[in-house]
């Protein structure tokens, strides 16, 4: 005997269609749908809310992915928080997007070195405006990598390192042109080598290429 086939509804159909789209595509989809206006922390949670509709309660998408998906999408987002990417315009956003990287010791360092290079072009030039998005990222980057190190759910190892890395950026945010004679010296401390002895890659972590 044959089995009876599974009645499939339109709200199953609704449901399968929606699962094969990334979250992107339906922020991007909803936000069409909505206008294109401004951005705020109320439509944002509109979006929140639909997504969870869509793909399920279980499925939770955090209002600074929101932001930074309609912001890159080239939407006015007037939404801040410390992992919501700040709007830059040119001549600075070719050269500041996507330098801030602290996924481990020698990325951060690389980061600063990049950071610092720049932020010595724009003040050298006067140029307010550049030197402020550069400290304006730093302090992004050390909110972040201070979140990280206070997160349970995180590893123990990786909690340190990035408390050690939110500690660099504070050093660089208090005294810039101090900072890299500073991070040899606290490299080769004591205590630095103790906590992270075992820290992959750690004996090139002085070394930087251009």
């Amino acid at each position: 005997m044959e089995r009876a086939a599974k009645e499939v509804t339109p709200r199953a159909i609704s449901k399968s269609v929606t699962n094969t789209k990334s979250k992107k595509q339906l922020i991007l989809e909803h936000r069409l749908a909505q206008g294109t206006g401004r951005v705020g922390a109320s439509e944002i949670r509109a979006i929140e809310a639909d997504l969870r509709r869509q793909l399920g309660r279980d499925q939770r998408t955090s209002p600074s992915y929101i932001a930074n998906v309609l912001r890159q999408a080239g939407a006015h987002v007037d939404y801040d928080d410390r992992y919501v990417d700040r709007a830059l315009h040119e001549p600075y956003a070719s050269r500041l997007e996507g330098v801030l990287q602290f996924h481990n010791f020698e990325s951060a360092e690389a980061a600063l070195y990049k950071l610092d290079e720049l932020y010595r072009e724009y003040r050298s030039a006067a140029d307010r405006v550049g030197t402020g998005l550069v400290r304006s990222i730093i302090i992004k980057g050390r909110q972040r990598a201070e979140s990280i190190a206070g997160n349970a759910r995180v590893r123990p190892e990786k909690r340190r390192e990035k408390e050690e890395i939110a500690h660099w950026f504070k050093v660089w945010l208090d005294l810039p042109d101090l900072f890299f004679d500073w991070l040899e010296m606290r490299k080769r401390s004591e205590e630095f080598q103790q906590m992270f002895s075992n820290h992959k890659g750690l004996e090139n972590s002085g070394e930087h290429e251009a």
